[in-house]
């Protein structure tokens, strides 16, 4: 449904890139997020309406596309429906629809309409008064009419392109033939006694298409002359083979054969190609081998032509038969042109009214198919049933009785709910530019359920921050911010654009927010383009305290600190101006440990953004289990499964951030010997008798006593392999805290795996027992049938328990594989969120890789050309493997995550599409495969069409170079049109060497 008061538009999706939308009516305000996050509220309703104006009702309603039928007429076939001569009157105009696009296209016109599909819609919906059998009457009638007008000149361009294709074949055939008899073998003669056949036999299929005489010179000259008869005609190059091997097969080598090719193709009249053919002449001597030459030539579709005989000096009579046919040639030519301006001024106008005579087919065909789900319970009304969104229920209702008073039939349509229960509902969101990606992305993986929690409202905010912090870097993710920036700037909405161009602009809201990720990602690492940016300063110096004593540090030197954490021990924020203002300190990216710096620092990052979204999952769980009052799965799954996870998984993020938040320089001065300390001076005199658990105040246990730093991959894996021990304690009690934990952990999976099987197992029972009660109760035979059967062995109960039994064996197997597949997953799931540390990696090593062996090395050598060449391939292999392959890794990966980590935890995925009858996608779709159809005949054939028919056309060429052009260029777009290219030959004069 459309909004009367839409906002300024971001741009549209493709109509097939996407699912019908209905935002809601009359509210005139943006969507809010919390809409997003659960589908819209449909209704099941019943639509009653008189049949005189169900038409026009389908068609409002299919103006706003709000209301999805079901069909009421599943047992009939296709055939059987009540309208089903209307939808074959349609299909038959769509048919002549197509024809008549076809041949628009033919001639290059574009398709072209002076409204939009809006306009188009708004301007029918005025004209309610014209009935549907008035509207289709109309318009077989007028497009009955143009086709028959473009039948017939099509049959006579048809049968003139035959005439004219014979009269260049003739043409052709006279120029070849003559330069054929212009050597020395057609008038050899023969001494009868002295020929020899199997000589002739061999010559003949030797030579083939060659050029070397029948006869030797040996054999000319006698008393007795045989003369040779001749056959000439014109066949397809493709055939040019196999019709040499018939020829000499059949006639067992008594012929010869000679092929010449045409320059210029010849269009086919039926199909409107262009094909390339040959003329040949073959030289036999019996009238046997002539019959099986025609047989021959008929078989393989050559045709012939006959031509005056040279012999005797009949030159003249060739060049006589050639300026006949020059003469008929220019008359077929004007005939020709005169057809194809007629049958172009008839395209031209039937390009400007086609485009809406489809708009107007296929949406009364859509219709016709719509009112075929209806059924006709009483005679004269027709009653529907489908989904419709809630808010919308008001403006149809209002819209029925419209077109029913437009009918003057007001009072006889009823909408209402239908009566509980009802089928399951399907699933719907209020979309727009900015969310549609986002719900492509989640409904690729399944459609949500009705009323599910969907996943596409946090995705559209996790997804390109997961992206940024794989491809963390500040130049790449600009790059990437201003290539989002471009396609949000160049839509236009209005543009007709293939499937990939339309799929890449639609998601150009998420590029631009994967671009502004990536930067603050970068932000954060300090990397643009393998390079660290010295934004504010550095609290690491070396060359102040070098053992070398100068201003330039060596490998192995030590970095100072520029501030002071022993000051915490007098003053308590003494030390805050250690921590660096944003990001990572320059100074990591020059130091030899670099690497192991950014993996710890990138792999903690990792995993507790991982753990943290998939406790958001488990939390949608819990609530989606609260709204559809699933009590059972909310105390029996949900809750043991938060135990488990934020148990294990979110202690160890708060393990992470405890160690991060600790000031160890300060905790491991208190665990040596200084002034400080209370065992001065006494363990300074005698080191070797105090150990760090023995100078450490703290007492928390473990060898360090909590003085020094622990590993927290040892200590996490502790938890489960040393219970009640850990090596190096972060606070007092952590044994005693960790120990509670991993009990709590492993005793929720048993109430996992057993408390819903159990409570299901013991309503099936309660019901069970009420129905027997109630079944022994009622009185009567069926109570007293009802106890027999109990009592008898095998009877109606036990079948009952056997299936009570099958079916809680299957809960408890689905329950089993839902508790193994969690405890496993959140394991194998924390781990998959290490590929953010991986890619991330991957991406700064390959940026470094880039820049020291491209651009670093170049510019030592200080030569410009080196740089000039270093920085080409640099900029190239940048492009191609950071800002093509890379984001299309880190955009596949981030996918994942969202797929199998994060909707795994709570997405059911089993609902399916809200897709209500609409007219508008259905329109744009109908002229978008001939809008294609059309720019890429536009953009294949301007070129010849500009060099070729142009020059063709005036006819003022010479002959050679209207050949040369048109043969490439003009009769290609001709063939197009079934035209030919009307060419004028003229005889060519003859040269010295007579060829």
């Amino acid at each position: 449904c459309e909004q009367p008061q839409p906002l300024p538009p971001l741009g549209e999706p493709p109509p097939h890139r996407r699912p019908a939308r209905v935002p809601r009516v009359g509210s005139g305000r943006p969507v809010a997020m919390v809409e997003w996050f659960r589908s819209q509220d449909m209704e099941f309703v019943s639509i009653i309406v008189n049949e005189d104006a169900a038409h026009s009702c389908v068609r409002e309603i299919g103006n706003i596309g709000c209301v999805q039928f079901t069909d009421l007429n599943t047992e009939l076939t296709p055939f059987q429906r009540r309208y089903v001569s209307s939808v074959k009157r349609c299909d038959e105009l769509e048919r002549k629809i197509r024809f008549f696009t076809a041949e628009i296209d033919k001639f290059g016109l574009p398709r072209s309409s002076e409204t939009t599909v809006d306009e188009f819609m708004a301007a029918e919906a005025a004209e309610q008064q014209k009935t549907a059998v008035h509207m289709l009457e109309t318009y077989e009638a007028e497009l009955g009419e143009a086709e028959s007008q473009l039948l017939e000149l099509n049959s006579y361009s048809e049968k003139l392109t035959q005439e004219y294709n014979e009269k260049v074949e003739l043409q052709e055939v006279l120029i070849k033939s003559q330069s054929f008899f212009e050597m020395d073998i057609p008038f050899r003669v023969v001494d009868e006694p002295n020929y020899n056949p199997l000589s002739g036999a061999a010559a003949g299929s030797e030579t083939g298409a060659g050029s070397a005489p029948l006869l030797d010179d040996g054999f000319a000259g006698r008393d007795d002359d045989v003369r040779f008869s001749f056959a000439t005609g014109v066949i397809p190059l493709e055939d040019k083979a196999r019709f040499e091997r018939a020829l000499f097969r059949n006639t067992r080598g008594n012929c010869y054969v000679r092929f010449a090719e045409i320059e210029q193709p010849v269009t086919d009249p039926v199909k409107g190609t262009l094909v390339q053919k040959l003329v040949f002449i073959i030289f036999y001597q019996s009238a046997s081998i002539e019959r099986k030459v025609k047989r021959i030539c008929d078989a393989f579709g050559a045709r012939r032509y006959a031509i005056p005989d040279p012999a005797g000096g009949n030159g003249q009579a060739i060049n006589a038969a050639m300026k006949a046919n020059l003469t008929d040639l220019s008359e077929a030519r004007k005939v020709l042109i005169k057809n194809r301006d007629l049958r172009r001024i008839l395209c031209e106008d039937l390009a400007t009214k086609v485009e809406n005579w489809l708009r107007v087919v296929v949406r009364e065909k859509a219709v016709y198919h719509t009112l075929n789900l209806y059924k006709a319970d009483v005679h004269g009304m027709l009653r529907g049933e489908g989904w419709i969104v809630a808010d919308q229920l008001e403006t149809v209702k209002n819209l029925v009785s419209e077109s029913h008073a437009t009918f003057d039939v007001a009072g006889s349509s009823l909408i209402e709910p239908v009566p509980k229960p009802w089928p399951t509902p399907p699933t719907s969101f209020a979309l727009n530019d900015f969310t549609y990606p986002y719900q492509e992305f989640v409904e690729t993986y399944g459609v949500p359920r009705y009323k599910e929690a969907n996943p596409s409202l946090f995705t559209a905010c996790t997804f390109p921050f997961l992206f940024g912090l794989m491809y963390g870097d500040i130049g790449h993710g600009t790059a990437l911010l201003c290539g989002g920036l471009y396609l949000v700037y160049s839509y236009n909405p209005n543009a007709r654009l293939d499937e990939m161009s339309g799929g890449i602009y639609s998601a150009r809201y998420m590029i631009v927010m994967m671009g502004a990720f990536a930067i603050y990602a970068g932000l954060v690492y300090n990397d643009c383009f393998a390079l660290a940016l010295n934004l504010f300063g550095s609290n690491w110096l070396w060359k102040e305290g070098n053992d070398n004593d100068d201003d330039f540090p060596v490998s192995g030197d030590i970095a100072n600190s520029t501030c002071k954490y022993t000051d915490q021990l007098e003053l308590k924020d003494a030390g805050a101006d250690c921590v660096y203002p944003f990001g990572v300190d320059p100074a990591w990216h020059i130091s030899e440990n670099e690497l192991l710096f950014f993996n710890s620092m990138k792999m903690k990052s990792s995993v507790i953004i991982g753990v943290m979204q998939m406790c958001v999952g488990i939390c949608l769980r819990g609530m989606n289990a609260v709204y559809f009052g699933e009590w059972l799965d909310f105390y029996f799954e949900f809750l043991p499964m938060c135990v488990f996870a934020f148990g294990l998984f979110g202690y160890m993020i708060v393990v992470i951030f405890v160690k991060w938040s600790i000031d160890w320089q300060h905790r491991m001065y208190q665990g040596t010997c200084n002034e400080d300390n209370a065992h001065w001076p006494d363990c300074f005199d005698n080191p070797d008798d105090y150990e760090l658990a023995d100078l450490c105040p703290l007492d928390y246990g473990g060898t360090g006593d909590g003085c020094q730093p622990p590993n927290l991959i040892t200590t996490l894996i502790n938890i489960a392999l040393a219970p009640g021990s850990v090596d190096e304690p972060l606070y007092a009690g952590q044994a005693t805290v960790q120990t509670v934990i991993l009990l709590a952990a492993f005793g929720s999976v048993p109430v996992l795996l057993l408390g819903k099987p159990y409570f299901i197992s013991r309503q099936m029972k309660q019901k069970h027992e009420s129905d027997s009660r109630v079944a022994l109760t009622s009185g009567g035979e069926f109570g007293d049938e009802y106890h027999k059967g109990l009592e008898e062995e095998g009877g109606h109960g036990e079948g009952g328990d056997d299936h009570e039994e099958h079916d809680f064996s299957e809960i408890v197997i689905h329950q089993a594989i839902e508790t193994i597949e969690f405890v496993l997953g959140m394991v194998s799931n924390t781990a998959s969120y290490l590929r953010l540390w991986a890619l991330s990696l991957a991406h700064s090593e390959l940026a470094t890789v880039f820049w020291e062996k491209a651009m670093l090395s170049t510019i030592e050598m200080g030569n410009p050309v080196a740089i000039f060449v270093g920085y080409s391939v640099f900029a190239g292999v940048t492009f191609a493997v950071l800002l093509c392959m890379d984001v299309l890794e880190c955009f596949l990966h981030a996918l994942r995550l969202h797929w199998v980590e994060f909707q795994n935890k709570f997405y059911k995925a089993d609902g399916y599409k809200f897709q209500p009858f609409s007219l508008k996608p259905i329109l744009k779709e109908a002229i978008e495969e001939g809008a294609r159809r059309w720019a890429g005949l536009r953009r294949a054939a301007s070129y010849q069409w500009r060099r070729g028919v142009s020059g063709c056309e005036r006819g003022h060429l010479p002959y050679a170079a209207v050949r040369r052009r048109a043969a490439r260029g003009a009769l290609r777009i001709a063939a197009i049109a079934k035209v030919p290219c009307v060419i004028s030959p003229k005889p060519r004069a003859k040269t010295t060497n007579g060829r």
